[in-house]
């Protein structure tokens, strides 16, 4: 019986192990995947590496903001809470102004708390990764029926609602978010937020809130900017039945 417990629990992780490797097995299956592995796979590691990180073995986190157009991607140990930071990309180009998206068409960048939902291998922006926009508290908050929902952060520099950051930076991220998937992370959080939301330019866009509703909305967004400033670590999000956001450590 002890051997077939063995015998059990060595064939669970192999599958598991498979599992984990099945991913970027599926994902070189691409021309464009495999091309950006072949010539950029070194390059991400070492830089990887540089940010103290295991690339076979480590948790990402990215977090952009719209007014600076700057989008930033974080790693850390799987054993540890505190991120590192990896590198910052540029927007190739912007558009919409400060404020979330709400409709279809709207030409806005969304502004809140979501996560990597798609890998998208074959991407008309060369390679791209999926926002889960519109999340739940979207959907609350807006008064429309179509909220659209293609949000993606991609390469080349077109957008009408996404963030371009170039060919040569997505193929960097893509990669970088493939061995965070491979290596078991599920959820890749994407947390998109009006500006850096430090005092000033806290005070900057309550003056300039179009009425209480946005004010309310970017103060809800704060405390997650805040904590991350200071401790290097994400709340745990949640969404309560009004659509606000919760957090607990």
């Amino acid at each position: 019986m002890r051997k077939y417990i063995v015998i059990l629990v060595i064939a669970t992780l192999l599958v598991g192990f498979k599992g984990e490797e099945g991913f970027l097995t599926d994902q070189l299956r691409y021309a464009r995947v495999k091309k950006a592995f072949e010539e950029r796979e070194m390059e991400v590691r070492t830089k990887l590496g540089l940010a103290g990180l295991n690339a076979d073995r480590y948790d990402l986190y990215i977090r952009a903001f719209k007014t600076e157009g700057t989008l930033e991607v974080w790693g850390k140990h799987k054993h540890e809470r505190v991120y590192r930071l990896i590198d910052n990309y540029a927007y190739c180009s912007n558009v919409g102004t400060v404020g979330p998206k709400r409709q279809q068409g709207d030409l806005q960048i969304p502004e809140g708390f979501y996560h990597l939902s798609k890998f998208n291998p074959e991407s008309n922006y060369h390679l791209s990764l999926k926002v889960s926009y519109p999340n739940k508290s979207d959907s609350m908050l807006s008064q429309h029926a179509d909220l659209g929902g293609q949000i993606f952060i991609h390469g080349g520099c077109l957008t009408v609602g996404c963030i371009p950051i170039t060919d040569f930076f997505i193929e960097e991220l893509y990669i970088m978010a493939v061995l965070a998937r491979q290596s078991g992370q599920n959820e890749i959080p994407i947390h998109i937020f009006p500006s850096r939301m430090n005092y000033s330019n806290y005070r900057k866009l309550m003056n300039e809130a179009p009425n209480l509703e946005m004010q309310t909305f970017w103060t809800n967004l704060k405390p997650v900017y805040q904590h991350f400033e200071e401790t290097g670590q994400l709340y745990n999000i949640n969404i309560n039945h009004q659509g606000r956001y919760l957090f607990t450590e």
